[in-house]
């Protein structure tokens, strides 16, 4: 718990930055090509390492990928792309910058509905809420088809527990514990 007392999912506690993530973001319906263009970013990077660095860093990537705005980084070249691989701010991987570009210019050619349109149409109808931590699953039969989905589009670094990760976060499905504050919060 933290210093409020409420209960909260588990991992939201072992850090300032986990628990202002989980108590304003995480799991609340997220809406929007942009922000949902960065939460799909943000999962891609975060494959492998942990999500507080990613967390951390979120402030230079946003600056580093302008804004996320997807025109704008459709339009990056090697040059940016060199650029990104010397920014200590960001996580330096050439393959999911490189991924990220690519699917910026898969966001504007490949989806004429719009990405929000796309990423929700994905979104279960119901989803039970784990009863502890050890209930939550990395995958769902939804992001496997989002995943699938959005690779057929040519996307990248978009694996099914990257999209289930991205659902969980942008509120397509409620991953909160059962007795987590949130649970029963509707906002």
């Amino acid at each position: 718990m933290a210093a409020d007392e409420r209960v909260r999912c588990e991992w939201a506690t072992s850090a300032p930055e986990y628990l202002a993530y989980h108590d304003d973001e995480w799991g609340r319906p997220l809406h929007g090509d942009v922000p949902l263009f960065e939460r799909l970013t943000l999962e891609a990077f975060q494959s492998g390492l942990s999500w507080l660095i990613i967390l951390r860093k979120r402030p230079a990537f946003r600056e580093a990928f302008a804004g996320f705005e997807i025109a704008h980084v459709a339009s990056f070249d090697e040059d940016d792309v060199a650029r990104l691989l010397a920014d200590a701010g960001i996580v330096r991987n050439r393959a999911k910058v490189e991924a990220t570009i690519a699917n910026a210019r898969a966001a504007i050619d490949a989806v004429p509905e719009g990405l929000d349109a796309l990423l929700w149409s994905f979104a279960p109808s119901s989803s039970p809420r784990p009863a502890t931590l050890a209930d939550l699953r990395s995958t769902s039969p939804e992001s496997v088809a989002m995943a699938k989905e959005l690779k057929r589009r040519g996307f990248r670094f978009v694996g099914p527990t990257t999209a289930y990760a991205m659902m969980q976060a942008t509120g397509m499905v409620d991953d909160h514990v059962a007795t987590c504050w949130r649970a029963s919060d509707d906002a």
